[in-house]
C-alpha cells in the first residue's frame, strides 16, 4: 500500500532520506558525497536526481562537486553518479514535461541538458547562463526557456537551452536575486532579491520588471501555492510571508523559531513542509497558516518533496 513520503536532502549530514509523513519516522537514509543540495524527480517518481554542489553554501569558497547523483526511489539505492566535469558546483536542477534533466553549474555559469538522464553518461548540450555565479533557475514546462538567478552579477537572464544561437537576455531586478517561481501561465517570473529586501514580478516575454514591493529581511526563496498565493522564506526575519501575486504585498506572516531553508507543498492537501536550520521540518497548515507539528531530522534539512511510495 502506497503512503505519503517526504523525500529530503539533509545537506550537512550528507545524505538523502525518506520520512513517513504521518509518524515523522525516518525510514531510510542513503549516504552521499559531502554537501548535496537541490534535487528533482522524474514524473513517474522512479528516480531522484541530486546535484552534488560539494560546498556548504554559496558563500563558501572551493571547487565543489561536479556530478549528479541518481537515486532509485523504490529500491532506495544510489544507482550511479553522472560525472559532469569540468562543470562544477552543480546546484539548480529542473526537469521538463518530457523528463529531460537540466542542471546549472554555478562555477562555470552554464546550463547543462541531459536528454535521457536515466542513462546519459554526460550532458548532451550546454548554453552559457549570461550571468555570473548562476545559482538557481526557473524552467518552462516544455523546457524551451530558462531563467537563471545570477548572484554575483545581480541579474536574471533568459536563455533557451535548445537554441544555441539565442543570446541571453538580462534584467536587473535587485541585489542578489535568488528565489524564483513562475506563474501558472508562465507569463510572469517572481523573484526575491536578498540584499535589496524586495520582491519583483518580471514579464517573461520582455524581461521587464513590472511590479516591485518591499519584503522582510533577507528574503531567500519564493514559492507558488496551488491557489496562486506566494510564500516567501525570510531568512533574516525567521518567518514565512504569504504574498499577494498581483501586488506582491504581504497578506500574512508566519513566525518561526528558526530560519527557513526550503519549502515544499503537498500535491493534494493544504499542507506545506518547511525545512528549518535547527534540524526540524515544520508542518504548516496552509489554510489556517499555523504550524501543526514538527518532524525531527538530521543536520540541515534542505529541499524536500512529497511522493506516494
Amino acid at each position: 500500500m502506497s503512503q505519503d513520503t517526504l523525500l529530503l536532502v539533509e545537506k550537512c549530514s550528507h545524505c538523502f532520506s525518506w520520512y513517513d509523513i504521518e509518524s515523522g519516522e525516518r525510514q531510510h537514509t542513503i549516504r552521499l558525497p559531502d554537501f548535496p543540495h537541490e534535487f528533482v524527480t522524474d514524473h513517474a517518481e522512479r528516480f531522484a536526481y541530486i546535484g552534488h554542489y560539494g560546498i556548504e553554501t554559496s558563500g563558501h569558497t572551493g571547487p565543489g562537486g561536479h556530478s549528479i547523483l541518481q537515486i532509485d526511489l523504490r529500491s532506495r539505492e544510489l544507482v550511479r553518479s553522472i560525472d559532469l566535469y569540468p562543470f562544477n558546483r552543480i546546484h539548480g536542477l529542473q526537469i521538463d514535461q518530457q523528463d529531460r534533466l537540466y542542471a546549472l553549474s554555478e562555477e562555470k555559469s552554464a546550463l547543462l541538458v541531459l536528454d535521457q538522464p536515466e542513462r546519459d553518461a554526460a550532458p548532451k548540450r550546454a548554453v552559457p547562463s549570461g550571468g555570473i555565479k548562476s545559482h538557481l533557475f526557473a524552467l518552462t514546462r516544455d523546457g524551451q526557456t530558462a531563467f537563471c538567478m545570477n548572484l554575483l552579477s545581480h541579474t536574471v537572464t533568459k536563455v533557451r537551452p535548445w537554441d544555441p544561437l539565442f543570446p541571453p537576455v538580462a534584467c536587473h531586478p535587485g541585489e542578489k536575486p535568488e528565489g524564483y517561481c513562475l506563474s501558472h501561465d508562465e507569463k510572469t517570473l517572481f523573484v526575491s532579491n536578498r540584499w535589496s529586501n524586495t520582491l519583483c514580478a518580471i514579464d517573461t516575454d520582455t524581461m521587464a520588471v513590472h511590479t516591485s514591493a518591499p519584503s522582510r529581511d533577507d528574503v531567500t526563496r519564493i514559492y507558488r501555492a496551488h491557489d496562486g498565493r506566494l510564500f516567501t522564506s525570510n531568512y533574516g526575519d525567521r518567518s514565512m510571508s504569504v504574498v499577494d501575486p498581483i501586488t506582491l504585498h504581504e497578506m500574512a506572516c508566519v513566525r518561526l523559531d528558526a530560519r527557513a531553508i526550503a519549502l515544499s507543498f503537498h500535491p493534494q492537501k493544504p499542507v506545506a513542509f518547511i525545512s528549518l536550520d535547527d534540524d526540524r521540518v515544520a508542518v504548516l497548515d496552509t489554510d489556517l497558516l499555523q504550524i501543526v507539528r514538527f518532524i525531527a531530522t538530521q543536520r540541515e534539512p534542505d529541499v524536500s518533496k512529497v511522493v506516494m511510495l
